[in-house]
């Protein structure tokens, strides 16, 4: 009994003596704005902090490399793809996003004389991963003053009161005992796996959303095994590698079964096609390599492991001998992140009984530590087998996979990235969950989906323009002979595969911001949107638009000294956050909300053209993806455009409208209530014919809006001035920028907002909750708010 008392003791002193050891070692520091995290989306929110003017931000990355997908992760083929006039193309590039492909481009110009020497299958621009953490080093370098990085940290403990973030404890990586505490009045989580979210105990989702839920098309109805909640896209453990012109065969990965990999390449499929794996298990019929430059464009041509993500191509662009260097980042390497393999599994629950079990964003860095290693093996596996298997088969030729090596840029003992590549990881349960029917037309009656074009849904809030498709890699695992400690392969589920069509859409402000814990934004992948959706919004550049918009929440919230959702419900502030991602105050380019792809960043009429489709003024036209700026305007889009623009002001004008002023002008004409009102409040003059379809000028554009009381341009005074002036044919562009110069600094009408937000309340009257209301101010849904629609 005293032996056992004497432990018991020896116990809590060692007990207590560790928690006062780190209670000494704990340091304390005092930020404005906390942000988790080191990948692109949390250097993005902290830079357009710090551009608005923040002074105090403290971002703890639990590594030392910044930029995430783009260095640590490795995915430095910058794969962005989407399709325009029947073409794949990259989607327009804007805000910090371009900022980085410009350092990119510079950098390769610099070593390789060319700005992108990949010629990969998959993306125009390529990059090295060191060569990308040193641009976002030199990227935040500007702003060391009121930006303090703290490396090697990771999050344990979030103290709330009153529902409210006040305090995020961390602990170093590689010395559990020795802690920081960072008090912040604002915390952004732009972290792979949310552990501050997570730990603050603000709701959140991760793994499928059934049916039920949000409604979505392809979301499964359910009821699904405990297991298959947990179904998410899977990792990749990509892997780095350059020629070396001599055997470079890694050892052969522990665990390594060739029957996990004789599906890479068509040189296998035999063998392949004899061990009876399911039909539906991925698999690739082509070959190892293709001697290809890609000159059809990205996704033209054969894809193949090789040039599929290849970084540098020394053969095609007569580069020195040693410059080849190929990512590896082929769906055989996609790793599904449950239903573990059984040494998996029994290593997880030695850590902790149903381990296993968990969804991997609950659990511990610890045992994710043990996936991402199986993850690792898995990869190598795949490298091996092209090393020997495949070089076997294909016979010896100089770009063998046997002649390279896997880089030593990570400067880690195993040459392999710091992290995963991460697809999915938690979902922020925020004030509007973004879905699959928002991002998507209707079908056709013959169930296809029409031509590419904006969604169905444009948020009024919407802080970033996007489109991908709906991108889920194999997400299951299929065991051999269904032995769970055997071989296995990646298979794509009924209701989760890629290539699923999205049209141009907007992310919403609300997305970001928690449904009930205050001080705290979500960013990076932690955001307000389904899994479905999450599959096509993950990509390197979105991800640093969200941290922008993230960022620059985050400082009005300060200065204002409110919570971010305060910002979400003030559409006064919302619109003053729009404008600050559009149109930079100080450095930088602004970011495209509307996603217009003919839209440049230096184009004089960016901000009108964005500002005015935000708020459905001129937004694009039905079925296009282009603004068209060179398109002649016709008077009847130039009468709906200043209407509408009138009626969104605080000018106590309404839209009049009972019998038509012209006789061909029929009351039953979409743009009758624009056109018939402008005659109402003495800006046209009524008789004869509109001629609704002919081109507008100049003249007439000046005439309406000082008819109006709205100041025209100088430049539109000066057009108008002019002896041909009535000739002077308007423009898309002259039309947006000369309404937006007369109106952006007016103050806009707003809806009532008293109880926007609280449970249940329906602010449009359309049935749906404002929390599940994408349009929450539009009753009819068709994009048109309320305020400004005539009908």
């Amino acid at each position: 009994m005293r032996r056992q008392i004497i432990c018991v003791v020896v116990v809590l002193l060692a007990t207590f003596w560790l928690a006062s050891e780190r209670a000494a070692n704990a340091a304390l520091l005092e930020a404005d704005l906390l942000i988790i995290g080191g990948g692109e989306s949390a250097i993005a929110a902290a830079i357009q902090a710090a551009r608005m003017g923040l002074p105090r931000i403290v971002l703890v990355n639990d590594i030392a490399w910044l930029g995430g997908e783009f260095s640590a992760e490795a995915v430095g083929a910058i794969d962005e793809w989407t399709v325009y006039q029947g073409k794949r193309t990259n989607f327009p590039r804007s805000g910090l996003f371009l900022e980085v492909l410009q350092k990119v481009r510079a950098y390769n110009l610099k070593k390789y004389g060319l700005a992108n020497p990949g010629n990969a299958f998959c993306a125009s621009e390529t990059i090295e991963p060191a060569a990308a953490a040193q641009i976002f080093e030199e990227l935040i370098a500007p702003y060391q003053k009121q930006i303090q990085i703290i490396r090697h940290h990771q999050p344990v403990k979030v103290e709330t009161t009153n529902n409210k973030i006040r305090s995020v404890t961390f602990e170093k990586t590689d010395n559990p005992r020795e802690q920081l505490t960072v008090r912040a009045k604002l915390t952004i989580d732009a972290s792979e796996w949310g552990d501050v979210i997570r730990l603050s105990g603000a709701a959140y989702a991760a793994g499928v959303d059934l049916k039920a839920r949000f409604g979505e098309e392809d979301a499964p109805a359910g009821p699904l095994t405990p297991a298959a909640r947990n179904e998410m896209n899977p990792l990749s453990y990509c892997l780095v590698i350059q020629e070396t012109g001599k055997d470079s065969t890694i050892p052969r990965p522990p665990h390594y079964d060739e029957r996990a990999y004789l599906g890479t390449t068509g040189l296998t499929a035999k063998e392949f096609e004899a061990l009876g794996w399911p039909q539906k298990v991925w698999r690739n019929r082509g070959p190892a390599f293709v001697d290809t430059a890609h000159t059809e464009g990205i996704y033209g041509g054969t894809s193949n492991p090789y040039t599929h993500r290849r970084l540098v191509d020394r053969w095609h662009n007569a580069l020195p001998k040693g410059t080849e260097k190929i990512l590896l980042n082929w769906p055989t390497q996609d790793y599904p992140i449950y239903d573990f393999p059984k040494r998996v599994a029994d290593m997880l629950e030695a850590t902790e009984r149903g381990a296993s079990k968990k969804n991997i964003v609950a659990m511990t860095p610890a045992q994710r530590r043990i996936v991402f290693e199986d993850a690792k093996q898995h990869s190598l596996g795949m490298l091996y087998y092209l090393q020997t298997t495949a070089h076997e088969k294909a016979g010896d030729f100089s770009q063998s996979f046997k002649y390279f090596e896997l880089t030593d840029e990570f400067g880690t003992p195993d040459r392999l990235p710091f992290k995963p590549y991460i697809r999915e990881g938690m979902r922020l349960e925020a004030l509007y969950m973004l879905r699959e029917q928002d991002i998507k037309q209707k079908k056709n009656a013959d169930g296809t989906y029409p031509d590419p074009t904006w969604a169905r849904v444009m948020v009024p809030d919407n802080v970033l323009g996007f489109q991908f498709n709906i991108d889920f890699h194999p997400t299951q695992r299929v065991f051999l002979n269904n032995d769970i400690n055997g071989t296995w392969m990646n298979v794509q589920t009924a209701n989760r595969n890629w290539s699923t069509h999205t049209d141009c859409a907007g992310f919403p402000l609300r997305g970001l911001v928690p449904v009930q814990i205050d001080g705290l934004l979500g960013a990076g992948k932690n955001i307000g949107y389904s899994s479905i959706v999450s599959s096509a919004l993950r990509l390197h550049g979105q991800m640093m638009h969200v941290g922008q918009a993230a960022g620059a929440t985050a400082f009005i919230a300060l200065r204002d000294k409110l919570e971010p959702r305060d910002i979400a419900r003030d559409p006064k502030r919302t619109r003053e956050l729009q404008r600050a991602l559009v149109t930079p105050r100080r450095e930088g380019y602004g970011v495209l909300l509307w996603p217009y792809f003919d839209l440049k960043v230096d184009d004089r009429h960016f901000e009108a053209a964005n500002m005015l489709a935000v708020r459905q003024i001129l937004p694009g036209d039905a079925g296009a993806q282009d603004f068209k700026a060179w398109q002649p305007v016709t008077r009847r889009e130039m009468a709906r455009a200043v209407a509408r623009a009138v009626v969104s002001l605080q000018l106590n004008r309404q839209y009049q409208f009972a019998q038509s002023s012209f006789t061909d002008v029929a009351t039953t004409d979409a743009d009758f209530p624009y056109i018939e009102s402008l005659v109402q409040w003495g800006a046209l003059a009524a008789g004869g014919s509109f001629n609704s379809d002919a081109a507008a000028n100049w003249v007439e554009l000046h005439a309406l809006l000082d008819q109006l009381g709205l100041k025209p341009s100088a430049g539109l005074l000066t057009g108008a001035g002019r002896t041909q002036g009535t000739k002077l044919l308007l423009v898309r562009h002259e039309l947006a920028y000369h309404v937006w110069a007369a109106i952006k600094a007016l103050p806009e009408r707003f809806p009532d907002m008293t109880d926007y937000f609280k449970p249940g309340h329906d602010a449009d009257g359309d049935g749906l909750a404002d929390l599940d209301d994408p349009l929450p101010f539009d009753r009819d849904n068709d994009n048109l708010p309320d305020l400004i629609d005539p009908q």
